[in-house]
């Protein structure tokens, strides 16, 4: 159980505000504290740390990257009941990383934040909080991630939609679906995850698909009790097995390069696969994607093909026109019955930072800075708003590999920052215009190879066609490319 602690007042001011208490604002805090600066503050408008896998409740929730891979390097985990994480365990480790990493006392919950302004001259940034509060900081580290702020499109009539409506990543807790008809709005990760659930117990489900999705087996078990007592003690086993895993899911990556054998034989493998599974060759017809795997984000299940031949499932890809009292009109005009309607249409992934006003230094606006196609340099700052640093920021997001191991290389690069910035009392630390442009047309140009450029709809990109979340190779390359010395690239301002 996580130690319950009683929330100190909220400080009026501090050296370090990290906004996120998910994977990337636990490992910034961790980072901070090793680096001996202490002055830090951790907030978060949840009731308690955790991020996404706090949110994310919805049934079946569970993470598609092994277990022990999708944790920290420095608190190994060797008690994961299973090869892929359900949602609560995940949940569950991060709670306790908060009370070992000794962060408790440094977090306020229920706190959010609206607003951030540069105030030049002192060099601080002024920071605006829900109902109107604020504090001062000398540095500000956004945690909030890729997959924060829940995205809904907009649907003619849903305003009288007399049942019940909700987003996979607002899930209440005293949802039942048994023997109602439901609605799915979406067919990609979480609602692989959610379908199955629901066609269990709802009375019909119909699912509608804007475009399917390319699907790989998801190769979960529960360990054995031989093998959690061999990562637990066995000295090194744990260690070997997280950098086989890591390795392993490197070797992947070519698989997302064009016109490559390795994409060609990923295609044949999941083609067999569907004609293996699903027999109406009709249904097979509407499952089947026509753009390179991997264009859009590959999904693991094992359940979704029979799940979507159950009796009481029907498979809508008409389209959707608009919603009734009770019901969806599809694109054919039909009236589909709904008791409740799940939004499984993910996330604002391409804004960053959706919900914050940003003013930097000369009163520029990130939103209008960054347009439609935000970017950064190494995917933590950005030039015009010094002393403000982004994890899980514009193109470091992976398709074939732990977003953890990512995380971790960005706070040790941005600790290295700030304590470049407090420990020699510098004023602004700014990332200069032709840093920022030259790492950017870098990345453009190697993603401008990748299945990521093809032309599918995909939240890996904008609706101008830029790939703003991945990154452009292996995540060993961004290791070092975090690692290496970029002096130059800064501007320091006392």
């Amino acid at each position: 159980m996580p130690a319950q602690t009683t929330e100190a007042p909220l400080p009026d001011r501090c050296d370090v505000l990290i906004i996120g208490a998910g994977f990337a604002g636990l490992a910034m805090g961790r980072e901070l504290d090793r680096a001996g600066l202490r002055d830090v503050l951790i907030v978060d408008r949840a009731d308690g740390p955790g991020g996404v896998w706090r949110a994310n409740r919805y049934p079946g929730a569970a993470c598609d990257v092994p277990s022990h891979l999708y944790s920290f390097s420095f608190y190994p985990n060797p008690d994961w009941s299973r090869k892929y994480s359900p949602q609560a365990e995940i949940l569950a480790y991060l709670e306790r990383a908060a009370d070992v990493f000794g962060l408790r006392g440094r977090m306020r919950f229920d706190t959010e934040v609206t607003a951030l302004a540069f105030d030049e001259e002192a060099g601080r940034w002024q920071v605006t909080l829900s109902g109107g509060r604020t504090l001062s900081a000398r540095a500000v580290v956004s945690a909030v991630g890729q997959l924060s702020e829940p995205f809904t499109p907009h649907i003619q009539g849903m305003e009288g939609f007399e049942g019940t409506a909700v987003h996979a990543a607002q899930w209440p807790d005293d949802l039942d679906v048994t023997g109602r008809n439901v609605a799915v709005i979406g067919n990609a990760a979480s609602a692989v995850q959610l379908l199955p659930e629901l066609a269990a117990r709802a009375a019909r489900l119909t699912v509608f698909q804007r475009t399917p999705n390319w699907i790989i087996p998801k190769p979960d078990r529960a360990f054995t009790a031989l093998e959690r007592a061999a990562f637990r003690y066995l000295p090194g086993w744990l260690a070997l097995y997280r950098t086989g895993s890591f390795w392993l899911h490197e070797s992947r990556f070519s698989a997302f390069v064009s016109g490559t054998l390795s994409n060609a034989f990923v295609r044949w493998g999941m083609e067999r696969r569907l004609r293996r599974e699903v027999r109406d060759p009709d249904l097979r017809a509407r499952l089947t994607p026509d753009y390179a795997p991997g264009c859009k984000r590959i999904l693991l299940t094992n359940d979704f093909f029979g799940t979507i031949q159950r009796e009481n499932v029907t498979l809508d890809d008409s389209g959707l026109a608009r919603a009734g009292a009770q019901s969806l009109i599809n694109g054919r005009g039909q009236r589909v019955s709904a008791d409740v309607v799940v939004f499984a249409t993910g996330f604002q992934t391409t804004q960053f930072l959706p919900t914050l006003r940003v003013t930097g230094r000369d009163g520029r606006d990130l939103r209008e800075v960054w347009g439609a196609s935000p970017r950064a340099y190494r995917g933590v700052a950005v030039h015009g708003f010094p002393n403000l640093f982004m994890l899980y920021g514009p193109n470091t997001n992976l398709g074939h590999n732990s977003i953890v191991y990512m995380l971790e290389r960005q706070c040790a690069y941005a600790s290295r920052l700030i304590s470049r910035l407090i420990g020699e009392d510098l004023r602004a630390l700014e990332v200069t215009a032709e840093a920022e442009e030259g790492f950017n047309a870098v990345i453009q140009a190697k993603l401008a190879r990748t299945v990521w450029a093809e032309d599918c709809p995909s939240w890996y990109k904008t609706s101008d066609g830029v790939i703003t979340n991945n990154w452009s190779g292996l995540a060993a390359g961004f290791a070092r490319a975090l690692a290496a010395r970029d002096d130059q690239a800064w501007s320091a301002a006392r």
